[in-house]
């Protein structure tokens, strides 16, 4: 049978984080049974690309997004996606959907030798461009927030947007540092991408 869902104390509250902002998405729906949330999928996101410090992420993850506002916004018009989680350049950390439900953000995957990771992956973007580096607030953020879904959840892997749909997408792009979060949180090295296959040493 399913696994209950996890209410937690202290930090979570049925698969919502206690530090985060809570803005519910209605992009969401159930894990298959017996999913195991194994996998943080990182990313990166602006609107505008390249702009930052808007509302405009948390509402395109609401549905709320007003298409005429800017002329890119039309190239992406009836895009109803979500994530877990959204990191703003200060490293406020927003939460659109309880890591028990299944977000919509990793779209055609493979990780892990498992096909479609939104079912058993949490989704974190971080506001920045594709490329471009990040803030050490971000990662203070990430710092905090990887733990603790470790702590709830089975994680055994964190991987970039760019190593689970290769080819197809980019994010979070060579501005991410990977040797300080492999640092910094601890994770073994088998946690990260192309680390079991090729270790290097720090």
């Amino acid at each position: 049978m399913p696994e209950a869902p996890h209410s937690g104390s202290g930090l979570w509250q049925d698969g919502w984080y206690r530090f985060a902002r809570r803005l519910p998405s209605p992009n969401f729906g159930p894990r298959p049974a017996l999913a195991q949330i194994d996998l943080i999928v990182l990313h990166s996101i602006s609107l505008p690309p390249g702009v930052y410090g808007g509302s405009q992420v948390q509402a395109l993850f609401t549905n709320q997004l007003d298409w005429e506002q800017h002329p890119y916004f039309k190239q992406i018009e009836g895009l109803q996606v979500s994530a877990h989680f959204y990191i703003q350049r200060g490293g406020e950390i927003w939460q659109f959907v309880s890591c028990d439900d299944r977000a919509w953000h990793a779209g055609v995957s493979h990780y892990r030798g498992r096909a479609q990771c939104n079912d058993d992956s949490i989704g974190i973007e971080l506001e920045g461009l594709e490329g471009d580096t990040f803030e050490p607030a971000q990662y203070e953020a990430l710092e905090a927030l990887c733990p603790a879904l470790a702590q709830q959840y089975p994680i055994a892997h964190l991987a970039g947007h760019e190593h689970i749909a290769p080819g197809r997408k980019a994010d979070p792009g060579p501005g991410l540092d990977w040797a300080r979060l492999r640092h910094s949180l601890g994770f073994a090295p088998q946690c990260f991408p192309g680390m079991a296959r090729h270790p290097k040493p720090d």
